[in-house]
This record gives structure tokens, C-alpha cells and sequence, in this order.
């Protein structure tokens, strides 16, 4: 199990832009189709804010949906029940450090049918 990583807002704020900010700790939604070109290959997407390891590259999967989507997790990841805007979904954040990454919905690929909807402004790619 990896070490709990807390910070202030204002540490997070220093850290962070604008964006990846709003994203990951204010839980908010990057637009879709806004963080493009995501590499393909061997590799693995960590968390943004604290490096740890959240989706293998060979779960990324094209859903078309406009955000990078994972047929399962590759790291350390919490789900919470999320009721806010009316919708009754799951969210997924980092185990290490809290960050928002987006949602998990049942309509993902063979063997799973899961798909991890995720911001792309929360990830970092790591090749291998």
C-alpha cells in the first residue's frame, strides 16, 4: 500500500495550473475531445498530482466519448458514489492523493464491460 500524500489547497493551487486544479481537486469535468494525442504504445498513466500508477496502456481502449477510457484499473484507485447533477454515478479518484479522475460506467468493453471515463488533464503518460 503506498503512503497517503495530503497538501493544502494552497499547496495543490502552487503546484498545479488552473485547469488541472479545478479537475482534480474541485472535482470538476475537463471539456471532451480537449486533451488530445495521448501516445500510444507500452506504457502506464499515472495521477497527475502525485505520481502514482492508475491505468495500464493496454486497458486504454477508443470509446469515443471524448476523455481517455480504461477497461480496468492498473494502480490504486478508490470509487465513491456520486448523486451530483442529477445522475446517480460512480466516481474514481487516486487512493494516494485524492484527486478527482473521473467516473466508471458499465458500458465498457469484453471481459470487464467497464469504462473508466477519465480526464485527461489528470493523467500523465509514462512510457516503458
Amino acid at each position: 500500500m503506498t503512503d497517503r500524500i495530503t497538501k493544502t489547497d494552497s499547496e495543490w493551487r502552487e503546484e498545479l495550473d488552473a485547469e488541472t486544479y479545478r479537475v482534480t481537486r474541485q472535482a470538476g469535468t475537463e471539456r471532451p475531445f480537449s486533451h488530445p494525442g495521448f501516445p500510444k504504445g507500452p506504457g502506464h498513466y499515472d495521477c497527475v498530482c502525485c505520481g502514482a500508477r492508475l491505468f495500464d496502456g493496454d486497458a486504454k481502449f477508443e470509446s469515443h466519448c471524448g476523455w481517455p477510457s480504461f477497461s480496468k484499473p492498473g494502480g490504486d484507485i478508490d470509487e465513491h458514489r456520486d448523486v451530483t447533477h442529477g445522475m446517480i454515478r460512480t466516481e474514481v479518484r487516486c487512493h494516494r492523493c485524492d484527486a478527482h479522475l473521473g467516473h466508471v460506467f458499465p458500458d465498457g468493453p469484453p471481459p470487464t464491460g467497464l469504462r473508466y471515463c477519465i480526464n485527461g488533464v489528470a493523467l500523465t503518460f509514462v512510457p516503458e
